[in-house]
């Protein structure tokens, strides 16, 4: 394998952890006033993020940084063109943040309330605009060479509103919601638990419809055929996340779940290669993991330190979750006016 395929892989497997950890994340936040409905109750279902939600946001950071190093190209290109969908998300991600922290600044409950309110937008956001630029990426955008012979985005924003990418929208959005319900139901107990059981099968029957739609629609515009085996792969992997989620084992649910989340972005990728950004106005003009990429002698020296890092990272990553394993439940959390200081971290 050479170093331009392995770093594609590598940002695959960044997303993979992305749409695994920061999904979950980011469905708790769309469902926290559906799943709790008093302070203790949203107190608990943020007290499942605590530990992790700054944490998960690294694979993104980390995904984008690798990006930028190992191919300028198509980092430059997607920045340009879908600057206004991921400044919406940069802003969304810097909100949610702060929400979580600073609903616990103050006492009143129509403080609470907006970063409340805060928190559900913010999540919800990213959540629908992560597959709207995926969508546009794997369906293809206008593309073209400039007089200087460079490789430019010669759309605008509406172009990325098309069907398809809607649909990616709206795919990932459920995803989202049904991996952070599962997350829920497998992190919390009492009402929180039930209702979180509750809203995991009416969603997940929605996401099933929807990524069905996607992926049929998605193998019509690429022709491979590891992409409809792990088309395939998804669907039989979210229906055995409905299926465990129907037997009442929460575990093997959330594990699903996120296999299912995982082969998304792997078929995803693997509609990509070798293109990085393929061009809807000529193939030609595509920026692919050859001429977007950076030289052989910077891609070997980031490989010798993702070698040494990335298992550090994930050792200490997944040492976290074992430490914050337990269930959570309102008669848990303290009340507001215990003397206890009221934030998400335990």
């Amino acid at each position: 394998m050479s170093l331009n395929s392995f770093w594609f892989v590598i940002i695959a497997v960044l997303w993979i952890g992305y749409f695994i950890l920061e999904g979950f994340d980011f469905g708790v936040g769309m469902l926290l006033k559906f799943v709790a409905k008093d302070q203790a109750e949203r107190r608990a279902v943020l007290t499942t993020l605590g530990p992790v939600w700054d944490g998960n946001e690294v694979w993104l950071l980390v995904a984008g940084g690798a990006t930028f190093a190992a191919f300028p190209e198509w980092y430059a290109t997607l920045f340009s063109g879908f600057y206004l969908p991921l400044f919406l998300i940069l802003v969304s991600l810097i909100v949610r943040g702060v929400s979580f922290e600073y609903r616990s600044k103050y006492g009143k409950a129509e403080w609470r309330g907006r970063w409340d309110n805060a928190i559900v937008i913010s999540s919800a956001l990213p959540a629908l605009l992560w597959g709207v630029a995926f969508a546009n990426i794997v369906h293809g955008v206008p593309l073209a060479k400039s007089s200087k012979g460079v490789i430019e985005y010669t759309g605008g924003f509406f172009n990325l509103l098309n069907p398809f990418a809607l649909l990616g929208g709206l795919t990932t959005f459920f995803l989202f919601a049904s991996h952070g319900a599962f997350f829920l139901a497998l992190k919390t107990d009492g009402v929180i638990r039930t209702r979180a059981n509750q809203l995991a099968g009416k969603l997940g029957l929605v996401t099933a419809v929807l990524a069905i739609a996607f992926l049929g629609w998605a193998n019509t515009l690429v022709h491979k055929t590891d992409v409809k085996l792990l088309s395939l792969g998804v669907v039989v992997a979210w229906v055995g996340a409905l299926a465990a989620h129907r037997m009442g084992r929460e575990g093997w649910a959330f594990l699903a779940s996120a296999i299912t989340s995982a082969l998304v972005v792997i078929t995803l990728f693997a509609a990509l290669y070798p293109n990085v950004m393929p061009s809807s106005l000529n193939a030609a003009d595509s920026l692919n993991i050859f001429n977007a990429s950076s030289t052989h002698y910077t891609l070997k020296v980031m490989t010798y330190v993702a070698v040494v890092l990335t298992p550090i990272v994930l050792v200490y990553q997944g040492w976290t979750y074992w430490v914050f394993r337990k269930r959570i439940s309102p008669s848990n959390i303290a009340s507001p006016n215990s003397g206890v200081l009221d934030k998400i971290h335990p």
